[in-house]
């Protein structure tokens, strides 16, 4: 059993009361749009991190997390990208990705908008946690925090904050 924290787009902010909703995770997962190298050295040095690159990740971020990881958490699958879109609307990349490795769950960021969707077509479970930084349109702070059993999906919550100025 493994209990992950799933962020993206901090844009190099995190939020104070991070490090409070994830202080039980095992794991954090970043969908992408670190902003900032400080961002990576500030959650590595809190908790185990996987995460991908988003666009407005430069170089140094490119150079230590890929465009798309493909892992497993217990006996689930899992893809997680930046730009994915969502069931219904994937991007042509997202898509061929998730016929090819048939993940149990599919993870993107990007949108600033939190989505958990169950995608029937598919039959994985699609989440995108919305944004956890300052920069975008969104107005609330969005990260999720979940539990992976085996094959099982639990406990998942959703944290909401209005939106701050930290790193």
């Amino acid at each position: 059993m493994k209990k992950i924290g799933l962020i993206s787009d901090t844009h190099s902010a995190i939020h104070p009361k991070l490090f409070d909703f994830f202080k039980d995770v095992d794991e954090i997962w970043h969908a992408g749009d670190f902003g900032d190298v400080k961002v990576v050295e500030t959650l590595q040095k809190f908790k185990r991190l996987r995460g991908v690159y988003g666009n407005i990740d430069g170089t140094i971020i490119r150079q230590i997390f890929p465009q798309i990881d493909i892992f497993w958490c217990e006996r689930m699958k899992i893809v997680m990208m930046h730009i994915g879109g969502y069931p219904g609307k994937y991007t042509p990349e997202a898509f061929a990705t998730i016929q090819k490795e048939r993940p149990g769950i599919f993870i993107s960021g990007h949108s600033h908008i939190l989505k958990v969707i169950y995608d029937k077509k598919n039959k994985l479970l699609h989440l995108n946690p919305g944004a956890a930084g300052n920069y975008g349109i969104h107005h609330v702070i969005t990260m999720l925090r979940f539990t992976i059993d085996e094959e099982e999906i639990k406990d998942l919550e959703i944290f909401e904050a209005e939106r701050s100025h930290s790193l």
